[in-house]
């Protein structure tokens, strides 16, 4: 079984503290948890929202029904009660209740206990945890653990606060059924965590950036932990200056990335062409939200992938990794990092805001570093071409300061890396360049099976669209329903072979994206991995990330 858990009310507010606390609180005790957040573009007030699902067993998808709906306005109330399950319980932060709905009082209770409303999130979290019937011990270890540091009175009043919480639900006299502790790990992470932490032991030595949502989380997070890596992280003036010093550093021999979402990528699309034509290993890390332009610049949205894949001017390979959960945002940060040297070339990776911000349980991740091989040559002398012939493309790569003079230039050059007008030379390293592709796509990731094996329906899926499509799939195969799919943790280059070796056996194709042209479905087509197959779209672009729900109910009409 599974209960999923709605507070809402304004920025501000303690939404999001409410939210992360139960998250931590209910994985420590055992239990899946699954969060997602919705929130507007304020600073204060507004309508924001954050889901705590749980469950007895692995959750990989949000849901559209609340059975718990913490509201800290009127206004709150009012949004979300049409969502609450028939059989589901409201908690009002207010005097005056009824008609279903349980009036607790958060504020006022915190501020008799503690002087202020500050802590009326605590106080609601320790309703949620009487409601549900976990031990609160686990919520009251968990609040220590995060006030310790702010002194011995901040924790006791915290303490008493979810205490006092617990007794007001117990008073009511409503329960909810829960589901059973299933020993569940008790580590949680969202993509930006997981994304950060993999950044961080691959080795990377500087992160430029400007910040722009949803990719800010893991610029802080990186900046969290620089002295701890070793890691220079510089707010540039804007994504122009962030890109350029990617570029720079990259070319000193030191690992270095960026992050962005639509906007910002749009303004480094030249310094991505420097990169293709230097030959040097940026990677990018590119947030998804809805555009054009501003766009909503809080929701999600998978509306970027064609721009990524075919970003810069001019003609140059590059690798494009789009994870679907925390664990594989850890695995392919660190494969962007290594394919970037590998192979000498931009390597992008592509989150959004729902992967960014959503928390699930996650095995420990590992925190030492282990920095990549940078695939740096020494020892070349004074007579070392950095762009000398190589039958796959990749040529010896030397770094300023050692006994190779390292050339390079933004215009066409020769192998030794010096200007050129020669249009014979032109053609050579143009087509230097352009023979990494076929070593990057002999490397492509292959597409993830799940379900049954042989279906004849199969969903075809990319990055954060995993974990939903997932769901869907074993909600319509309870019913009987002859259904699989195919997650694509990589969307470019594009094995065409391998993706019609999934497709073999399927009768039916529909490909579920967070856009509304289904543009991954085009580069399928346009690379020929479909044949003469007929691809249906089962699309989302209002800004709200999909769920299982979502994607079965529109399969099913």
């Amino acid at each position: 079984m599974d209960v999923n858990i709605r507070i809402a009310g304004e920025a501000g507010q303690g939404v999001q503290t409410t939210g992360g606390l139960l998250v931590d609180a209910l994985a420590s005790v055992g239990v899946y948890v699954f969060s997602t957040q919705s929130y507007m573009s304020r600073v204060r007030g507004g309508l924001n929202s954050y889901d705590v699902r749980i469950a007895d067993r692995e959750l990989h998808s949000g849901a559209v029904r609340a059975d718990v709906l913490v509201a800290l306005t009127p206004e709150a109330l009012e949004a979300f009660r049409p969502q609450v399950a028939g059989d589901g319980v409201i908690l009002f932060d207010g005097e005056a209740g009824g008609d279903g709905v349980l009036a607790l009082g958060f504020s006022s209770t915190a501020r008799e206990i503690s002087g202020s409303e500050l802590l009326a999130n605590t106080v609601a979290a320790g309703a949620v945890f009487a409601l549900l019937g976990y031990d609160l011990d686990a919520l009251c270890s968990m609040l220590e653990d995060r006030f310790h540091k702010k002194g011995e009175d901040l924790v006791r009043q915290n303490i008493d606060c979810a205490r006092r919480g617990a007794e007001l639900a117990a008073g009511a006299g409503v329960s909810l059924p829960a589901p059973a502790l299933a020993g569940a790990p008790a580590t949680v992470a969202s993509g930006t965590e997981a994304t950060g932490l993999a950044a961080a032991t691959s080795g990377v030595g500087l992160v430029a950036s400007y910040p722009m949502t949803p990719s800010t989380g893991v610029f802080t997070f990186l900046a969290g932990v620089a002295d701890e890596y070793g890691i220079l992280v510089e707010q540039a003036e804007d994504e122009i200056a962030a890109i350029n010093m990617v570029c720079g550093a990259t070319y000193a021999g030191v690992p270095a990335m960026t992050t962005t979402s639509g906007g910002g990528f749009a303004l480094m699309a030249e310094g991505l062409s420097l990169a293709g034509m230097l030959e040097l290993p940026a990677v990018i890390m590119l947030s998804q939200r809805p555009g054009p332009a501003t766009g909503l610049p809080t929701r999600t949205g998978q509306e970027d992938l064609k721009f990524a894949v075919s970003a810069g001017h001019g003609e140059f390979p590059r690798a494009v990794f789009a994870p679907g959960s925390p664990e594989q945002c850890f695995e392919l940060t660190r494969l962007a990092f290594e394919t970037a040297h590998r192979w000498q070339t931009p390597v992008i990776l592509m989150l959004d805001q729902f992967l960014a911000d959503l928390q699930k349980n996650v095995p420990p991740m590992e925190t030492d570093r282990r920095p990549i091989d940078r695939r740096v040559v020494t020892g070349s002398g004074a007579d070392y071409a950095r762009y000398a012939p190589a039958d796959d493309g990749v040529s010896p790569r030397a770094v300023p300061g050692g006994d190779a003079i390292v050339v390079v230039d933004s215009d066409e050059h020769t192998e030794d890396g010096h200007i050129t007008e020669d249009l014979d030379a032109r053609v050579r390293l143009t087509d230097k360049r352009l023979r990494k592709a076929d070593g990057l796509r002999s490397e492509v990731l292959p597409p993830e099976p799940y379900g049954e094996p042989g279906a004849g329906h199969v969903l075809v899926c990319w990055g954060s669209t995993r974990g939903p499509c997932r769901e869907a799939v074993d909600i319509l195969a309870a019913s009987g329903e002859s259904v699989s799919m195919l997650h694509f943790p990589q969307t470019w280059p594009i094995d065409a072979g391998a993706v019609r070796s999934g497709l073999s056996s399927a009768e039916k194709v529909t490909s579920v994206e967070g856009n509304a042209r289904g543009q991954f479905a085009s580069l399928l087509r346009e690379a020929g991995a479909l044949g003469q197959m007929e691809c249906g779209l089962v699309t989302r672009y209002d800004g709200l990330p999909f769920t299982g729900e979502y994607i079965a109910g529109r399969i099913r009409g």
